[in-house]
């Protein structure tokens, strides 16, 4: 549940903020220190931004035309972070949060903003974004009103909480405090799916009864780092992973037995080896523990595969609504080929195969690339086809054998597409060009390039996850001719 990309604050008040150099304010302000601040807007992290003479202050959990107290937290050369100090004037907006760490951990930054509110916030999020870069024809674009959910609240099908042992000895397991390393426990968590919060809390009390070695962050000792569940939403599975500092896993069998005593609702567990300190929460080597290799999820009509690294997006309802809008947009028609780029577990690239003529797609995960072949095998699909690497590396050779595809749909990682495969891209020119987006900022600024060549027809905001700063969109782009 990792906070909304929190690229740094300067280069967003930079590039809407320009000034020379030496108008820039010069402003003696200190940490405590305290102020009457009004809320002009929202930045793309779900902040409240206003200004002390001049100068950006970026407050977490404040919203737009309210007046605060604010306190500085931090103070930067041209920009400061405060708290509330207190709310003078609240917004009609602002409603209680049903989680009461809302405001420590991320993932939950707009749960004190009426939901109506947050769909109009996304789509201007994109908007924020589009001003930022500037793509050729942006004041033109068609921004759609963001397609949100009926009740926004226990979607999320996906827990991955880090474990730790407290000063009194109890193991917790949680999300860390934002911008530090400070674990906060997570009794309860209104936006996961009701049945990944019982397994966690089961698991959490087990490793308290076996007494199991957990990972000390400061020592570099122990054994159990992070808990991973994970439940399909459409079948009865249920996924659990321990990721942990070595091979070993003490008191497994007693574990295991436990396990499948009380919690008759996993299907699966795993084990996933990750040594070290690193700021990566999964290793290379994941070894099987009880129950199948991998559960079972059932989206529009089709069955996936999941293993433990595999990528599913974590609210299933809107994903059927985001893959929909993805294959409106992209329009295939009888004969056509496609390229799934960045396919993952090909969710995308297989709710094509009933229409196009064949379907192609890549990852660099090969667990992932192995559950898209074995997912298109188990629903009979015989026209899609998935290998290991990455598309700006496998589209020319394919088309060095003469495939040449009427459309592309990508759907890069928050980092936005390889600047390689823009140029790819730019190089083949397919007909349709569908880009699935996780992050505003890159996607405005990737459409920079790709404008040159495509036509923006619309950008449609897509709420996945409710409750917070974060957005995915769908935009279609048919070539220039």
């Amino acid at each position: 549940m990792a906070n909304y990309d929190s690229r740094n604050h300067s280069n967003q008040y930079h590039q809407n903020n320009r000034r020379p150099r030496q108008e820039e304010p010069s402003v003696q302000v200190e940490v405590g220190q305290r102020f009457p601040l009004t809320i002009k807007r929202m930045g793309i992290n779900g902040e409240g931004i206003g200004y002390y003479k001049r100068m950006a202050v970026f407050i977490p959990g404040a919203l737009t035309g309210e007046e605060v107290v604010a306190e500085v937290t931090s103070v930067a050369q041209r920009f400061l972070r405060a708290k509330i100090h207190r709310i003078r004037l609240a917004s009609p907006h602002r409603v209680e949060p049903r989680d009461s760490y809302a405001d420590e951990v991320g993932g939950f930054e707009l749960e004190h903003l009426a939901y109506p509110e947050q769909l109009k916030f996304k789509c201007d999020i994109v908007s924020q974004s589009l001003e930022r870069y500037q793509p050729v024809g942006f004041k033109h674009f068609d921004l759609r009103p963001t397609l949100g959910m009926a009740d926004p609240y226990g979607y999320r099908n996906k827990a991955q909480f880090q474990v730790r042992r407290n000063a009194d000895g109890q193991i917790e397991a949680g999300l860390y405090a934002e911008r530090s390393h400070d674990l906060v426990d997570l009794p309860t968590c209104s936006v996961q799916m009701p049945v990944v919060m019982t397994v966690m809390r089961a698991v959490v009390a087990m490793l308290q009864d076996l007494d199991m070695p957990i990972y000390d962050e400061e020592q570099g000792s122990g054994i159990v780092k992070t808990l991973v569940v994970r439940a399909a939403a459409n079948t009865d599975d249920v996924q659990l992973v321990f990721i942990t500092n070595s091979q070993k896993l003490p008191r497994k069998r007693e574990l295991l037995e436990r396990i499948a005593k009380e919690l008759p609702q996993v299907t699966s567990v795993m084990q996933n080896v990750n040594p070290g300190k690193t700021s990566l929460v999964w290793g290379e080597e994941t070894k099987h523990l009880a129950g199948a290799e991998a559960i079972t999820e059932k989206l529009d009509g089709l069955s996936f595969k999941l293993s433990a690294r595999a990528f599913l997006q974590l609210n299933p309802a809107q994903m059927e609504v985001l893959y929909a809008e993805a294959k409106k947009a992209l329009d295939l028609q009888p004969g056509e080929t496609v390229v799934d780029a960045y396919s993952g577990i090909g969710t995308i690239g297989l709710s094509l195969a009933d229409v196009a003529e064949e379907v192609r797609g890549m990852d660099v995960i090969p667990e992932a690339v192995d559950d898209a072949n074995a997912n298109a095998e188990a629903n009979g699909i015989t026209n899609a086809h998935y290998e290991v690497g990455t598309a700006e590396d496998l589209l020319p050779k394919w088309i060095m054998t003469g495939f040449h595809p009427d459309a592309i749909v990508v759907d890069p990682p928050r980092t936005g597409l390889d600047d390689t495969l823009i140029d790819t891209i730019l190089a083949v020119r397919p007909p349709k060009l569908v880009y699935v987006s996780c992050n505003p900022s890159t996607l405005a600024k990737d459409l920079v390039a790709l404008v040159h060549d495509y036509h923006v027809d619309y950008i449609q905001s897509v709420d996945m996850m409710p409750q917070t700063a974060r957005c995915e969109a769908v935009v279609k782009l048919t070539r220039r001719q």
